[in-house]
């Protein structure tokens, strides 16, 4: 079944008035004797005209979206991030692990509900390893190295079909949800640190793409048609990374790039700009895919003091980039506090700057993703 997008309802619509035409106005100049009607019977017929549905972000707008550590089930984080912002986010990211969750529509409905469109970030691995090794005050190269190793959940495993009973129970039920869906599967897959990784866990060159495609093909088998597909790398911080195009699945299974990154951490320790962290990896991306770009996880530490700036900066240099249509902000305190509430002065900074009109619109379950860029 083919994905509801802008370009195949308009064509629908185009067909429906030319059919309309053809049965209910065309058989009347025909070979019949023409008898001019009374004017005074003619009424004139208001227009039946369907509108063409409005597109997600609108044309000239870019969305702001959040993720918090409680997700769906506590909105009290989302209601301080608002308050703080001044602003009604339009996209809520959360995330889900495959070893313990299962398809739970309350949580998509409560986010619809409350004007956001949900976007799942959708892990297949077991969470818990990594909470254990918090717990215990691991090193971060020692969690990532013990989250990554989870040999049940590499990718030639998901791409041979041994998790699909599990992947069909959430097509199933996010096709009968009542509004549309991002699934941001698998990503910063160029990294080392989750089992889904290429460079990690006994995966193999191709494996990725693969386990990707087959994800997305069971999906579009089983009808779920109102889900957009969000391919979402890391953002290349040295010349050891993976190559960003070989773990392209292809334009064809994608509708919008994501991007992570932070200022305030590892090889963003000392001040580096938007552009500094972001621009180099969209430059790689633009040389095999056209889609628009999300930053579908970024944050700014105050560890040097600039994290008020940095946003300032940020939002001064975003109208830049009109490929971006979307910036998700990751207000969750972990290796550091990236959250806009964690003073006066970066809330406020943050207030001010999404406080343009480029990010002030209303999210509605209505709207078709904008899955192409405008000429």
């Amino acid at each position: 079944m083919a994905r509801l997008t802008l370009p195949r309802v308009t064509m629908a619509l185009i067909g429906a008035l030319l059919l309309t035409y053809a049965f209910a106005i065309a058989p009347g100049t025909g070979g019949r004797e023409h008898v001019s009607p009374d004017p005074a019977a003619v009424a004139v017929a208001p227009s039946t005209s369907p509108r063409p549905p409005e597109v997600f972000p609108p044309a000239e707008k870019v969305f702001i979206g959040v993720a918090t550590k409680e997700g769906p089930h506590d909105f009290t984080p989302v209601d301080d991030f608002t308050a703080a912002a001044k602003h009604q986010p339009q996209v809520m990211l959360f995330s889900s692990g495959w070893a313990t969750d299962r398809f739970d529509r309350t949580l998509f409905d409560g986010i619809s509900g409350r004007g956001m469109l949900p976007m799942l970030a959708w892990e297949p691995w077991d969470y818990r390893l990594d909470e254990e090794a918090r717990k215990k005050g691991a090193a971060r190269r020692t969690i990532d190295r013990l989250r990554s190793n989870q040999p049940d959940y590499r990718l030639s495993r998901i791409a041979r079909g041994d998790f699909d009973e599990y992947l069909l129970s959430w097509a199933e039920g996010i096709k009968a949800l009542d509004h549309p869906v991002a699934i941001r599967f698998a990503h910063e897959m160029n990294g080392n640190w989750y089992p889904w990784c290429e460079t990690a866990n006994g995966n193999k060159p191709g494996d990725y793409v693969k386990a990707w495609r087959h994800v997305h093909d069971l999906f579009e088998a089983a009808g779920a048609t109102n889900v957009i597909w969000v391919w979402s790398p890391n953002t290349r911080w040295d010349g050891s990374t993976p190559k960003l195009a070989r773990l392209y699945p292809g334009d064809e299974y994608v509708d919008w790039v994501g991007l992570s990154g932070y200022y305030g951490m590892g090889a963003f320790s000392k001040y580096r700009s938007f552009d500094a962290i972001f621009k180099k990896t969209i430059k790689e991306i633009r040389a095999f895919s056209g889609k628009p770009l999300v930053i579908t996880e970024t944050g700014a530490s105050d560890t040097g003091g600039r994290k008020a700036e940095w946003i300032t900066e940020t939002f001064r240099l975003l109208p830049q980039h009109e490929d971006i249509i979307g910036l998700i902000w990751f207000e969750v305190t972990k290796e550091q506090d990236w959250r806009i509430v964690s003073s006066p002065a970066v809330a406020a900074a943050f207030a001010r700057a999404v406080a343009a009109p480029r990010y002030r619109f209303t999210w509605s379950p209505d709207m078709l993703p904008r899955t192409e860029l405008a000429d």
